[in-house]
């Protein structure tokens, strides 16, 4: 499910989980135990990616699945060290989340997208995956992120917002490393005391809201309605698959 290794001081957690990488309880709860053991490690940063054409792309969306997006977010999002994504093919949806919950977003030039398709499939954001979007996008654009729930490929990624970074395939994995060395550099304690200061205002909307929205989210991902939603679109997807 996921495969972990240290190289020359960097922790490189590959996802292996099925076809598309989907985030679901399992991989969440790996995810999560796998970010919060490197908070004690040696390795001075972390670059997380995915396996053939998949980053991550899909959710399981299931009631019990809103807490676990949540506590991956925070195990990742508020990481102390520096987390790089790799973002080798799709990211789509939980997927997106995940790449954004990186401190920088390096995505490979080839046919991967990556968009948040929430909405398209009848449910909203959890609270703090919401707050990770508005967090690592530009505010112009988060709209139509959301709202639309286009995918976007690399180039159009790279104007938009979604990601740092376009190179070429071959080159993802030692580009990411040699970025991940440089932030490596800085002191640790440092670097630690900045990224919690840039996330001051997620951390206090948080609190101050975090709960109450989840509280209404769930609902909302457990109706009947919302279940027929998902139904649906899940059906056409995967017609459209097989044309």
């Amino acid at each position: 499910m996921i495969d972990q290794k240290i190289d020359r001081g960097i922790a490189v957690v590959s996802i292996k989980h099925g076809k598309a990488n989907a985030l679901d309880i399992e991989l969440c709860q790996a995810l999560v135990k796998c970010f919060d053991g490197l908070r004690t490690s040696d390795a001075r940063a972390i670059v997380l990616t995915g396996q053939g054409q998949m980053f991550s792309a899909g959710a399981d969306y299931v009631r019990d699945f809103v807490p676990w997006i949540d506590r991956l977010c925070e195990a990742v999002f508020y990481h102390p060290k520096p987390v790089l994504a790799a973002i080798n093919g799709h990211a789509i949806a939980g997927g997106a989340v995940l790449a954004c919950c990186a401190d920088r977003r390096i995505m490979a030039r080839g046919n991967g997208r990556i968009g948040v398709t929430e909405l398209l499939v009848g449910v909203p954001f959890p609270a703090l995956a919401f707050e990770v979007l508005r967090f690592a996008v530009p505010a112009r654009h988060l709209p139509e992120f959301t709202y639309g729930g286009a995918t976007y490929d690399c180039d159009a990624a790279l104007e938009r917002g979604w990601v740092d970074e376009v190179v070429e395939a071959d080159a993802l994995m030692a580009h990411t490393m040699a970025a991940a060395h440089q932030l490596a550099q800085l002191s640790p304690s440092a670097f630690a005391e900045t990224k919690k200061q840039l996330r001051l205002p997620v951390i206090e909307r948080m609190e101050r809201s975090g709960a109450a929205i989840n509280e209404s989210a769930v609902k909302i991902w457990a109706a009947p309605e919302t279940l027929s939603v998902i139904g649906d679109y899940v059906a056409r997807t995967l017609k459209k698959s097989k044309i």
